[in-house]
């Protein structure tokens, strides 16, 4: 991490509930990778020590919650969509679905959150949603502050750590231009100019 600017923590499998006490849940479909968890939370313990800016993803999102203490609901049926399943003359899976695809749904992004300053504006947005885990503010990390939710579910969407400069954690996937509002590529500009001036000037 020597020279690194910034940590990105991106979506990926699911968080083992093993990390946050819990016992898996056979109903839950659960894909886990327990040594890119172990990894992953060992960049962002590094980087968090040294306030380097953090923006966590989908996955990044519910691993920034346990790593702080939060817990994850392990499915949360709706939040993704199947699309029909490709025969297996065109390389499908017999009986399976090959990918997931997004499903759209509004989010209200508060005022006063660092996202919202970055992004231009808070309020309502119609995002995607592409996970089946998540958190409701009963499984929220104390030290975190919820800074977006879902308008229909109250799913948590946003978080940021108040301990540092610039952490911020969105459930639904921003880097997908085409279906956020164009405003949120904005996140990825001032992600970059974060991690410019932290190289340039390394918090102590």
């Amino acid at each position: 991490m020597e020279g690194v600017g910034a940590l990105l923590l991106p979506g990926g499998p699911d968080v083992d509930p093993a990390l946050y006490g819990a016992s898996p849940d056979p109903d839950a479909g659960l894909a886990v990778s327990r040594s890119l968890d172990d990894l992953e939370l060992r960049l962002l313990k590094y980087a968090l020590g040294r306030d380097m800016p953090v923006l966590a993803i989908c996955r990044g999102l519910q691993l920034l919650n346990v790593a702080f203490g939060g817990r994850l609901i392990q499915d949360l049926p709706g939040h993704r969509a199947l699309p029909p399943a490709l025969p297996p003359s065109q390389g499908g899976i017999q009986g399976g679905h090959d990918r997931w695809e997004s499903k759209m749904h509004q989010i209200y992004l508060s005022p006063g959150s660092k996202a919202a300053a970055v992004i231009g504006t808070a309020g309502f947005f119609r995002v995607n949603s592409r996970h089946h885990q998540g958190l409701r503010e009963a499984q929220r990390a104390p030290r975190l502050m919820t800074t977006a939710y879902g308008v229909e579910d109250g799913i948590i969407e946003g978080l940021e750590s108040p301990e540092h400069s610039w952490v911020i954690g969105l459930q639904c996937h921003p880097e997908r231009q085409d279906e956020v509002p164009r405003l949120f590529a904005n996140l990825f500009a001032a992600f970059a100019e974060r991690a410019e001036a932290f190289r340039a000037y390394p918090a102590t």
